[in-house]
């Protein structure tokens, strides 16, 4: 099997680096050796063993006869997307780690692989290294997938490990995460939540056969998460995380990213630093938990070549996912319905005028208080703290 990779940074160069270092396992396993013939860059890499093999031109691979499978790991939507679409339309087979271009044209990209009897796989897009796509797509299809919940963004949940085992205050961390290369010059992306926000969009399309829009998702980031509310959430034996989350409601599902302060008893508490952790509930399965390196080069790479090789076994043959281009709408953001903890300096008659009974957390922090409602809905939840001064706060 000819194959040919998008892309040569850090996924793509891992990519080649994984099919080098496992060439004989991953040989008996596809059936056949895997061989890359071509990587499409805009870059030269003299001296290197690639350096035959660059092409500029994406029509090169389109046009070989010889290519099977294309990897795809340029990021980004265009021009990704362009040349994807063109691979699938050649009738070659494409996998990619592209959590952005899945999450905009994952549906019309699997029905050009179908309508062309290829396929198109991404188990890379979401966890990085933790097979999540598959199990979903395959070994859990008995089941009615009524949450999945997850740490998705390995920056911030190792940036959320620092502020909890040091103390530290946000900006401190975003700068060791930069310096230790977890987190990127413009870390936006990671910290205002739209990373695992477009990846929980991706895996509740899966689950819900049809498209799930990113951006109908409401998303919070870490940026508001201080010393305090750490020295809360330990008195409290909980812990802070940032949570995408997407649970079944009636015909469709609420979708949230944010942080959440679990209880040390809930499978993801202990999933810390850069790893990444995901929490399904099925109705016959019950619960399950999938735990791993959700980034990274070489975990990332090996997804990518797992699908490789389950695409180079199953060659003329397209594996049905479900997951149709009509759009899905969610229960909107004023519905959902979750309990929060709240930090205030108001006097607890303002705060039962409005609120009723709560439960407190007292002399944890000088000159402030807090206490955590129950199940309301959040504009319910919106309209009361308005009322209030709320210092920050935070869902349960």
């Amino acid at each position: 099997m000819k194959i040919a990779v998008m892309g040569y940074g850090t996924i793509g160069s891992g990519v080649v680096e994984v099919l080098e270092i496992n060439k004989e396992k991953i040989a008996k396993r596809a059936g056949e050796p895997i061989e890359v013939k071509y990587v499409l860059d805009l870059r030269e890499f003299p001296g290197t063993p690639i350096e035959n093999k660059i092409v500029h031109d994406y029509k090169v691979i389109a046009e070989d006869p010889e290519i099977g499978i294309v990897v795809e790991t340029m990021g980004g939507v265009e021009p990704a997307f362009t040349f994807v679409k063109a691979m699938l339309e050649a009738g070659k087979q494409v996998a990619t780690s592209n959590k952005n271009l899945v999450a905009a044209k994952g549906a019309e990209l699997i029905k050009v692989a179908r309508d062309h009897g290829v396929n198109f796989q991404f188990e890379a897009s979401v966890g990085g290294g933790i097979p999540i796509i598959r199990p979903l797509n395959k070994c859990l299809t008995a089941d009615e997938i009524e949450e999945i919940t997850g740490i998705l963004n390995g920056t911030t949940n190792y940036m959320l490990t620092k502020m909890t085992e040091e103390g530290a205050d946000f900006d401190e961390v975003l700068k060791d995460a930069q310096d230790k290369g977890y987190a990127e010059k413009d870390p936006t992306a990671d910290i205002e939540g739209y990373d695992p926000c477009r990846k929980i969009a991706i895996l509740t399309s899966l689950v819900a056969g049809q498209q799930v829009d990113f951006e109908d998702i409401h998303c919070e980031g870490i940026t508001k998460i201080t010393p305090e509310d750490i020295k809360y959430a330990k008195a409290m034996h909980r812990a802070i995380k940032l949570l995408a989350s997407s649970r079944k409601v009636g015909d469709s599902y609420t979708c949230l990213v944010a942080p959440y302060m679990i209880d040390d008893t809930h499978p993801l508490s202990g999933v810390n630093g850069v790893f990444n952790g995901v929490f399904l509930r099925g109705n016959v399965l019950g619960d399950a938990m999938f735990y791993g390196s959700g980034a990274g080069k070489l975990p990332t790479a090996s997804a990518v070549v797992a699908d490789v090789v389950d695409m180079t076994k199953h060659q003329n043959t397209n594996i049905y996912i479900d997951w149709k281009p009509e759009k899905l709408t969610l229960v909107s953001y004023d519905d959902s319905v979750n309990s929060f903890f709240v930090r205030t300096d108001s006097p607890k008659s303002e705060v039962e005028a409005v609120f009723g009974h709560v439960d407190y957390i007292e002399d944890v922090v000088d000159g402030e208080y807090a206490f955590t409602t129950g199940d309301m809905t959040e504009k319910d939840f919106a309209d009361k703290a308005s009322k209030i001064n709320v210092i920050n706060r935070i869902r349960l």
